[in-house]
Order: C-alpha cells, then sequence, then structure tokens
C-alpha cells in the first residue's frame, strides 16, 4: 500500500514512524514532511499541508492508495473532500464533519442538540456585549476564540480582569486573527483533564486509548496555554467505569449525531475531557486529528498495526471487533524554543540526539527541527522543537 501522510510536526513524525512498521507498506511519502521524516519515507517539502491542489496533484501522481491528514487546518479547509472527489482514499473528516474543531460554537451547539456533557456557555460576536458579560458574570470562566488557533486560543481566568484581558487580546488585539471574530465564554469546570481517542469510518467505532496532555508553557502548570508541552498515555483518571461513560456518552453519541445531520463522521475523533470527582466526563473541545504531543506516546505504546485501521475507515469498512493492544505506559516530553508560545528564535543547534541513539525504549520526534547548514545536524525551527518519549 502506498501512503501519504501530510504534515510535517512532531504528530505526523510519530506517524510515519508507527505506519513505517507496517507489513501492508509498500512505499511511504510525506508532504511537506521535515528533514528527520525523511529517514522514513520520501518527503516534498514544495508542497505545504495548505496546498490542497498540490496534494491532490502528489497523490495522483504517486498513486497513492491512502492519504493520512494531520494537521486540522486543511482538513478544515476540506483537503479530505478534494482527495475523495478525485477517487482517493483518506484518513480525516469532511470540512463539514471538522467544523467540530473548527468552530467552538457550532461544537457547543452540536453537543446542546445532542445532550453531550459540555460546560455551560455564551457565544459572541460583539466585544462590549463579551465584556458585559464577563463583568456580571463575576467568577472564573474560560475565555476561547472560536476558530482554529494552534491549541493556543484559550484563556483560563480566574478573575474578572483576567478575563477582560483576554477578551480585548483575543477580539480587540487579534492575536488569532479571524479565529477570534466571535468568542465562547464559559463555565471553568472542576475537575482533571484527559483525552479520549477513537476510530470511526462514520458508523462503526473501534477505540483507541486514552492520554493526557500538559498544555502550560511552565513548570508546576504555571504559564501562558501552548499546543502541549508533554503528553502521557494512559492516564489513571480514565478508569474502566469512565471510559463506558465516554463512549456512551460522548463518542457514541457524537458519531451518531454527524451521521444524523448529514455529515458522517470519518477519521480519529480525538476528545478533550474534564473528569470530574464522580468520573463522568464533560467534554472540553473536540479534536478531528491526532493530538499533539499525545500522538507521540500513543504511537510508542501501540502494540497493533496501526496501517489496517487507517485504510478499513477510509473505505468504510471499519471491523469493530478489532482488539488494540498496547504495550506499557508512555510519556512525551516536549523541548521547546525560549519564548514560546510568544515569539520565539529559531537557528539554534541542537546537540545531544546522537547520545539518545538506541537506547532503549525511547524515541525522539522531530517537531521544530530542520538541517543545519553544513548537514551533519540539526537546528531549531519552531516553537515547540523535540517530543523525547519514553516507555516503561
Amino acid at each position: 500500500m502506498k501512503v501519504l501522510v501530510v504534515g510535517g510536526g512532531g504528530r505526523e513524525h510519530a506517524l510515519v514512524w508507527k505506519i513505517a512498521q507496517s507489513p501492508d507498506l509498500t512505499r511511504l511519502h510525506a508532504a511537506p514532511g521535515s528533514a528527520a521524516i525523511a529517514a522514513l519515507a520520501d518527503c516534498h517539502p514544495e508542497i505545504g499541508a495548505d496546498d490542497l491542489s498540490g496534494l491532490v496533484d502528489l497523490a495522483r501522481r504517486e498513486s497513492i492508495d491512502l492519504v493520512v491528514v494531520g494537521p486540522e487546518d486543511p482538513l478544515a479547509a476540506g483537503l479530505a473532500d478534494r482527495l475523495r472527489e478525485a477517487g482517493i482514499a483518506t484518513f480525516g473528516p469532511s470540512a463539514e464533519a471538522a467544523r467540530l474543531e473548527g468552530s467552538k460554537a457550532f461544537a457547543k451547539e452540536f453537543m446542546n442538540r445532542h445532550g453531550i456533557p459540555t460546560a455551560a456557555h455564551a457565544v459572541f460576536a460583539d466585544e462590549a456585549a463579551a465584556h458585559e458579560y464577563v463583568e456580571a458574570l463575576a467568577r472564573p470562566c474560560v475565555v476561547k476564540a472560536d476558530g482554529l488557533a494552534a491549541g493556543k486560543g484559550v484563556a483560563m481566568c480566574a478573575g474578572v480582569a483576567e478575563a477582560h484581558a483576554a477578551v480585548d487580546e483575543m477580539m480587540a488585539q487579534k492575536r488569532f486573527g479571524p479565529a477570534g471574530d466571535r468568542i465562547i465564554v464559559e463555565e471553568w469546570l472542576q475537575g482533571e483533564e484527559a483525552s479520549y481517542y477513537a476510530i470511526t469510518d462514520g458508523e462503526r467505532i473501534v477505540t483507541l486509548a486514552a492520554a493526557q496532555d500538559h498544555k502550560r508553557a511552565l513548570d508546576g502548570d504555571r504559564g501562558e496555554n501552548t499546543g502541549g508541552m508533554g503528553a502521557c498515555s494512559p492516564t489513571p483518571v480514565v478508569t474502566e467505569a469512565t471510559e463506558k461513560k465516554i463512549l456512551e456518552r460522548v463518542v457514541v453519541p457524537t458519531i451518531r449525531g454527524m451521521a444524523k445531520e448529514g455529515h458522517p463522521y470519518q477519521g480519529v475523533l480525538f476528545v478533550g475531557l474534564m473528569i470530574d470527582e464522580a468520573g463522568d466526563p464533560h467534554v472540553i473541545e473536540f479534536n478531528v486529528r491526532f493530538g499533539d504531543p499525545e500522538t507521540q506516546p500513543l504511537m510508542v505504546r501501540m502494540q497493533t498495526d496501526l496501517l489496517p485501521l487507517l485504510a478499513d475507515a477510509s473505505r468504510g469498512t471499519l471491523d469493530e471487533s478489532t482488539a488494540v493492544d498496547w504495550g506499557e505506559a508512555a510519556v512525551c516530553v516536549v523541548l521547546a524554543s525560549g519564548g514560546y508560545p510568544r515569539s520565539y528564535e529559531t537557528g539554534k543547534t541542537i546537540e545531544g540526539l546522537d547520545g539518545l541513539a538506541g537506547e532503549e525504549g525511547l524515541v525522539v520526534f522531530h517537531a521544530g527541527t530542520r538541517r543545519t547548514e553544513s548537514g551533519d545536524g540539526f537546528e531549531t525551527a519552531g516553537g515547540r522543537v523535540l517530543g523525547v518519549t519514553a516507555s516503561g
């Protein structure tokens, strides 16, 4: 099977690493890929993840059997639709189904329609109205940009002043551009966060596993929210009883609800959850792709061949009786550039990678790296640089 993975970050490096182990694979491509991914796949750096026409042309030219889309932006832009129209099997939801992540307001309305537990909320397109609301609320809340913001468009506001500042930053200062034209102000849920993953062909579901990511930039759960500074899988907060509740109250109603509304969801469903003291799940957010950095420990733990699951989901032939086997617990720690998630410098030489090669149970996934000018090493090229992942 010829496979094309779209993207070039740490998540895609982990997916490529796992897919490359499949006996069903005959050729592996990545676009744009990265210098690290190039050790496992044929990379096409001239074709960006947002180049929808270029990706369709590449898939045709290379006679690709399956496209696996990593990032959320091309899914929201309709890449899966374009590929399917060209007759190319694709793992990832349509643009309409991807609205579950692309618009938090849409996701909230969807959950309300289908009785899926989530935080109480209000949606605002008017800045003054949002300020009035948080002033009257006068208690801790969460302010979210409606659109895609690379995992950074969420502000945890312990007081009214912080909430006003978040509204101003998103709506007046336009930190997240059009993603902040509308915002959601919601109650601050109490409990412990977790992520849950399932693969679906739009009707049938194969559950994967739970994970937990840590978003704050600094040690001790301090600092701004980021795309994720580390992750572990499994997580103790998702017990067997809680997992059953997640499936019955969240995952199954979501897949059935999307199908009922005429937008069958095909791909991976990644649900961000708050688990309360009773072990009951409440949806914080939906994501329509694998998480970053949660994918890294998930792929290291996963003993089952991933590729047949992706292919079957893309064809609508997923077998719900498939049992996914998991190894020992795994943890990913992200090494980030100084200043992330705000401004940061790139071009810093990375040392010590050779010393990690061959370490049992350890894999270093590259996110924001590139080859040095001499070509004999790596340097930083992004905010999140490496995901050092170990199991045991």
